[in-house]
């Protein structure tokens, strides 16, 4: 398989999910082996950042990075439709200090790309590739990986609210399948909500980029965009925090009440121990399998 960038620059303009001010996102093609990097144009300069497990500063809210007195939050859906639409380089230049929050999911993004166009490069994709089981537990969340060839997830979420309960989704994240997860949107409680505003926080969240739910239901006038979209939203989520490993992970992932502090934390975790349990290699395009891996593992507390 070779390389992937955009066909051309493509600009989203938008709303901050932190500052609620209008910030803007430029993609533009990136040269081979060159991966994703965040451009940040400040007053100072323009100031880059290249997504690692190392560099995420904070998970309130959203992922925010940061490197040398810069930072660059809600970074998780960008670089899920990146990772999804198997983008291997681009430069994301950014006036402002988050990327826009836009609907509260990856489809505006995932339509703009696909509408400005994916070209492939002269060079295999590189992709670390789990080759031996690696586990991270605690606090009642988990992320089991076991080899497989490709990037797949089976994710399971938990929550006492009469409107998620407990749901489940297993998908093999590809071009052809990210459309499932990329209109699912972020969601939060309206307590937290109200909680947020009166601290001059969250200041661009509103029912335009979130499902909200109150104590019995959803508040969004327009409802769900399926009945498991919170499942599919978390998935989302968490093929954008597995991006910023740097490269493509391949393998296979049981995940269980987690979020972006315990996917960062498994990164680190599987950083840690690389030489064990990845082996990096260049991908050459070979037959696919429609087999689906099952999970037998013991468990790693943290």
């Amino acid at each position: 398989m070779l390389q992937q960038t955009i066909m051309r620059p493509v600009t989203y303009t938008g709303i901050g999910l932190h500052s609620g001010k209008e910030v803007e996102l430029k993609l533009q093609p990136a040269p081979v082996n060159s991966g994703i990097s965040f451009h940040i144009h400040t007053s100072r300069g323009i100031k880059t950042i290249k997504p690692s497990a190392g560099v995420v500063l904070t998970t309130a809210l959203a992922t925010t990075l940061g490197h040398e007195n810069v930072q660059i939050s809600t970074v998780e859906h960008l670089l899920a439709a990146l990772m999804g639409l198997n983008i291997d380089n681009v430069e994301c230049h950014v006036i402002g200090s988050e990327i826009p929050i836009m609907d509260g999911s990856a489809l505006p993004i995932t339509n703009l790309i696909k509408k400005t166009g994916i070209r492939s490069q002269y060079a295999l994709r590189r992709v670390a590739k789990i080759v031996r089981p690696f586990s991270f537990a605690g606090d009642g969340k988990a992320i089991h990986a076991r080899p497989y060839d490709g990037f797949y997830v089976d994710y399971t979420i938990e929550f006492n609210h009469p409107s998620i309960g407990t749901q489940r989704l297993a998908i093999e994240i590809m071009p052809e399948t990210f459309h499932e997860i990329a209109h699912a949107r972020t969601f939060g409680f309206a307590k937290e909500v109200e909680y947020l505003h009166s601290n001059n926080l969250a200041l661009g969240g509103s029912l335009q980029n979130a499902v909200v739910l109150d104590d019995t239901g959803v508040i969004n006038p327009e409802g769900l965009r399926c009945p498991d979209e919170f499942v599919r939203h978390k998935i989302l989520d968490f093929v954008g925090d597995m991006a910023m490993f740097g490269m493509p992970l391949h393998g296979a992932f049981e995940v269980h009440c987690s979020g972006h502090h315990h996917n960062n934390m498994f990164l680190r975790k599987l950083e840690e121990q690389a030489e064990t349990h990845l082996e990096f290699l260049e991908l050459v395009p070979k037959h696919q399998t429609s087999s689906f891996p099952a999970f037998s593992m013991q468990m790693v507390t943290a």
